[in-house]
């Protein structure tokens, strides 16, 4: 027999069966059980085993999450430089962006440790509330460090921070591989003596060689591109533990962040400033090639830039690149004189930062790039975007890249340019794309497609993933796991720790980060 682990008034109230009823039933189906209920897992005896591993997802992260209450930050209340900043800025916040730059001021004030998750549109203008926090971080006494995945968003950040910040008289310092080694030790030197204020780069932030002198608010972007591991050495720096924004690229559909970040405070910023147009995404078939070419030509002559993304090639790299470099020839030929430019991963951190200097500054009118640009690249005056084989690329990264354009005040497009016959998955991201702009709504089909591990990505390397619930088919048990989860956190520790037990064992020590 195996004892109960869920309040009797939660199993009773959502209508589930006993916990041995439900397993006897799965193990060995009455004859007349339906075959595609079963397999849907829609039965009553099957909504309770999700129940029950939900129950257990919620219960561990949010103890997790209690359990930080009992760590000890530095309390950094002082907003007085963070308004200064805000009085500067040549734009007014949304309504959303004032939100979430409150609920971080918030934490930031507290003695506990802030773990907050900032997540929401492609160009919802997240960098700026991240700047806020860093200025009331810095004006309480502290440093700052923003670590990104890669130097072109990393260097993005510097180029967008330095002018707002520096006139403020903080000080701005810049850490990655392509820095030269005489340059580094300069860095590292004024940071240990506490004369850099925010330093911005890759992971050569968390290299043994790097010491603070009093670190106190870590920002990571594009956080599930980092390890457990690489987010905590940041965070660790600290005498006291630094506090922690973590920002997301792409929108995390409600019923994911209520689940795999249930140990997360999280921020949403839900509108678009205002004056961003709308862009406007073309299917065309492959076979119209030429005549894109010809508006691509024009775009150009007319004094607009344009990017033209090679398809991602998932089974070789060296032919991804190939194909890249053999679309920057041909496009050379036909758009000649037009300048086009080539961006792709294998270039030197160096040439990849002075190939985007230059199309930033419009001496490259046509940028033929592999998705090295999928994140954080803007340039306004960029309004044409072309996706080869746009079929092969999952939504959320054609989100993305779709967001590199209508930065400006320009109508801008996206041709996605696609190959018969599609494959049904590939129709439906297509048609995803066409249909909305939306990024909360194309995450929310993208979850539907894929399942959770695209947006997790190396957060869920040591977390159990979910083997039975499917968060878009169980959203309704979701947040009833999660409101049973709170009432048993507050009432009953003992049916807590079996419950944990039951299910998770031992693999509950990633959950501290």
């Amino acid at each position: 027999s195996l004892p109960e682990t869920v309040p009797a008034g939660t199993i009773g109230r959502l209508g589930l069966p006993g916990l041995v009823d439900a397993l006897t039933f799965l193990h060995a189906p009455p004859p007349d059980a339906s075959t595609t209920a079963l397999e849907e897992r829609s039965l009553p005896a099957w909504r309770r085993v999700i129940f029950d591993e939900l129950l257990a997802q919620q219960l561990s992260l949010r103890r997790a999450r209690a359990a930080r209450a009992d760590l000890r930050a530095m309390q950094l209340p002082d907003t007085a430089l963070a308004e200064r900043l805000n009085a500067t800025l040549p734009f007014a916040l949304t309504g959303a962006q004032r939100r979430a730059a409150a609920e971080i001021a918030h934490d930031l004030a507290l003695a506990q440790p802030m773990n907050r998750l900032l997540q929401g549109d492609v160009g919802c203008g997240k960098t700026v509330v991240a700047a806020l926090a860093a200025c009331q971080a810095i004006g309480s006494g502290v440093q700052v460090a923003m670590m990104a995945p890669t130097e072109i968003l990393a260097e993005q950040h510097l180029r967008k921070l330095g002018p707002w910040l520096e006139p403020l008289g903080i000080r701005v310092g810049w850490l990655a591989g392509s820095v030269r080694e005489a340059d580094k030790r300069a860095v590292r030197a004024a940071v240990e003596a506490g004369e850099i204020n925010l330093l911005v780069g890759t992971h050569a932030l968390i290299e043994e060689s790097v010491k603070f002198a009093r670190l106190g608010l870590a920002i990571i972007d594009e956080q599930h591109r980092f390890g457990v591991a690489q987010r905590l050495s940041l965070r660790e720096r600290a005498e006291l533990l630094a506090h922690q924004l973590m920002m997301s690229a792409t929108p995390i559909p409600r019923s994911l962040a209520m689940s795999y970040y249930a140990d997360l405070d999280v921020s949403v910023i839900d509108e678009l400033p205002p004056g961003r147009t709308p862009v406007v995404t073309r299917l065309v078939s492959d076979t119209r090639r030429d005549e894109i070419i010809e508006r691509v030509r024009a775009a150009a002559e007319d004094g607009r830039q344009v990017y033209w993304v090679c398809p991602l090639i998932e089974e070789s790299e060296a032919l991804e690149l190939q194909t890249a470099i053999d679309t920057h020839a041909a496009l050379s030929e036909a758009l000649a004189p037009l300048s086009v430019g080539l961006l792709h991963g294998r270039l030197t951190p160096a040439d990849k930062q002075q190939v985007m200097r230059e199309f930033t500054e419009a001496r490259i009118h046509v940028l033929v790039a592999t998705t090295v640009i999928e994140v954080g690249v803007d340039v306004p005056n960029a309004s044409l975007m072309v996706i080869e084989h746009a079929e092969r690329f999952g939504l959320a990264q054609l989100h993305q890249l779709r967001g590199r354009v209508g930065r400006g005040a320009h109508k801008s497009i996206c041709v996605l340019l696609y190959r018969s016959p599609l494959s049904q998955s590939g129709r439906e991201r297509l048609r995803a794309m066409h249909e909305t702009t939306d990024g909360f709504e194309i995450a929310r089909r993208d979850l539907r497609l894929r399942g959770p591990g695209e947006f997790l990505g190396a957060r869920q390397s040591g977390q159990s993933m979910l083997r039975f619930a499917d968060l878009d088919r169980d959203a309704d048990l979701v947040e009833a796991a999660r409101d049973c989860a709170s009432a048993m956190l507050r009432d009953d520790s003992a049916m807590v720790d079996a419950h944990i037990g039951r299910w998770l064992g031992a693999r509950q020590e990633f959950l501290k980060a």
